[in-house]
């Protein structure tokens, strides 16, 4: 960044840090801070001045050491109530000029804690632990050290009686700007918490069961698994097209037929489309696929792994979704896709032609592309005037064949697949099948889709020829599940967008690089 281009207190920062330096302070050491405790833990542990504290704690509170950010300072000449955050918390400290120096050194502390030290900047702090005239629990400071200097001002957050107000709500700056968005945001910071209890959950739900989890590749010559736009790419070496995986199902799929019975796979896909409150060209996903098992066994596995995730991350299984109250406690309402669509629409689409169903969405003012086959006219239908209906979790079951090239067809159905996807708030929080194993049945699937690339569907499914070579080896009747853990987080940590569950969502280019 140019000098021309700094404000003022950028400028003023870096003034400080060229008198620290000149001081032979250096504000950025690599030397060990031994911190010995958290502000947590001296808030949640610490019973008072007389109180009755083990041994332990007793020398634990009288010999703190601490270290992290300045938040804020209240200036009483020479002594300073300060509040210092950690990983965990804040708690204030006091600092008085008499107690931390003597001598020549008060000088020093004059120039240092009073001119050169700034809200944002990271120290460390010694001292013991008492509680002052109205109750609240400090640290008085015996010294205090640079750990690093900040040269950047904190947009400022009014605290007042433990409550934050006039908080940073901006969305640009806080998603492009995310570390300063979890410093001056502390409930940020607790949703990133939840979401890690959420997948450790998830991971111990499926370890306990006997699932192996393991990783399949990111980079792939055939973007299989999903009909999703791809993002591309290219193999220097090899000379060859590559894309970012969109699913990782096949690879998945391959691994049954390997002999693993049972395997799962947090997976990071990307799909080459659009930005809203739902999606990220970005995702997580988690997938896995159970040998010997059909659909409607993965529907009771859904609702037992949903209820630990929710018993994990709230400690209960009803939780508020904006003005909602969602239950995750299993049974889960059960529906089929026709039947939603009549419920919603009136149409009996069960039987119709893609002529008929083109002609429904005339009737229903819902667009219908020409390039689109009957499968996406009807996923359309759904989209539009089904799905924001279904709130509490309900299984959407049995999807037109058409609409699901990797599904096994229905065993007492015609024209139907052994699928459902989960639906919770107004959204497809999960996708299921039993799986197609009949390698040729699957290759006429893939040729369908094939067809439909022709027509122009940039969504449709390449060819994988190896995926069918797998096939005919012999894959065992097997049940497959993918869940969108982005939009799961959303619901569990009640937020409204899926930037808010992402550590870095994508943005657009800055107007003005830095």
């Amino acid at each position: 960044m140019s000098i021309t281009n700094l404000s003022e207190q950028e400028i003023i920062r870096r003034e400080k840090l060229a008198e620290l330096t000149k001081m032979g302070i250096d504000a950025y050491p690599a030397a060990l801070y031994p911190v010995n405790t958290t502000s947590q833990y001296i808030k949640e542990n610490y019973k008072g001045d007389a109180g009755n504290h083990s041994e332990a704690d007793k020398k634990l509170f009288a010999e703190v050491c601490m270290a992290g950010r300045i938040m804020s300072v209240r200036d009483m000449g020479k002594a300073n109530f300060a509040v210092i955050q950690d990983a965990v918390g804040k708690i204030q400290f006091y600092i008085k000029q008499d107690d931390i120096c003597t001598g020549e050194d008060k000088t020093q502390y004059q120039i240092v804690w009073k001119k050169l030290v700034d809200i944002g900047d990271i120290i460390g702090i010694k001292g013991y632990v008492f509680t002052t005239k109205t109750g609240e629990t400090s640290i008085h400071v015996k010294e205090f050290s640079m750990l690093t200097k900040s040269l950047r001002p904190l947009p400022i957050v009014k605290e007042k009686d433990g409550e934050s107000f006039d908080e940073v709500t901006d969305p640009e700056f806080r998603y492009r700007q995310r570390y300063a968005d979890l410093i001056v945001n502390p409930g940020v910071k607790e949703t990133f918490i939840k979401r890690t209890k959420m997948m450790n959950a998830i991971r111990e739900f499926l370890n306990e069961r006997g699932a192996l989890e393991v990783d399949t590749p990111v980079l792939q010559s055939i973007p299989g698994g999903a009909a999703a736009r791809p993002f591309s790419t290219h193999h220097n070496a090899l000379d060859i097209p590559m894309y970012l995986r969109i699913a990782n199902e096949l690879y998945l799929k391959r691994l049954i037929v390997g002999g693993f019975e049972w395997v799962y796979e947090f997976s990071r896909n990307f799909r080459n489309e659009g930005m809203d409150r739902t999606h990220n060209p970005e995702f997580t996903v988690l997938e896995f696929y159970v040998a010997y098992k059909d659909y409607e066994w993965m529907m009771e596995t859904t609702e037992q792994l949903l209820e630990k995730a929710a018993l994990a991350t709230n400690g209960k299984t009803k939780l508020v979704v904006g003005e909602t109250e969602i239950d995750f406690k299993a049974p889960y309402k059960r529906v089929t896709m026709f039947e939603a669509i009549q419920d919603h629409t009136g149409f009996d689409i069960s039987a119709m032609d893609e002529a008929g169903i083109r002609d429904v969405c005339k009737q229903l003012h819902i667009h219908a592309d020409e390039k689109w086959g009957k499968g996406k006219l009807i996923d359309e239908i759904f989209g539009s005037k089904c799905e924001g209906n279904y709130i509490q979790p309900t299984f959407i079951t049995d999807y037109p064949v058409e609409m699901s090239p990797l599904t096994k067809k229905h065993r007492s159905k015609p024209g139907l697949v052994e699928r459902f996807e989960l639906m919770c708030n107004g959204k497809e929080i999960a996708n299921a099948y039993s799986e197609l194993n009949d390698p040729i049945e699957q290759r006429e699937r893939f040729e369908e889709q094939t067809r439909l690339m022709e027509r122009g569907d940039d969504e449709a499914m390449f060819i994988d020829h190896d995926f069918l070579r797998a096939l005919e080896y012999g894959m065992p009747p097997t049940s497959g599940i993918g869940f969108g853990i982005d939009r799961i987080c959303m619901l569990l940590t009640n937020q409204h967008s899926i930037q808010d569950v992402l550590f870095f969502p994508m943005m657009r280019p800055e107007n003005k690089p830095e």
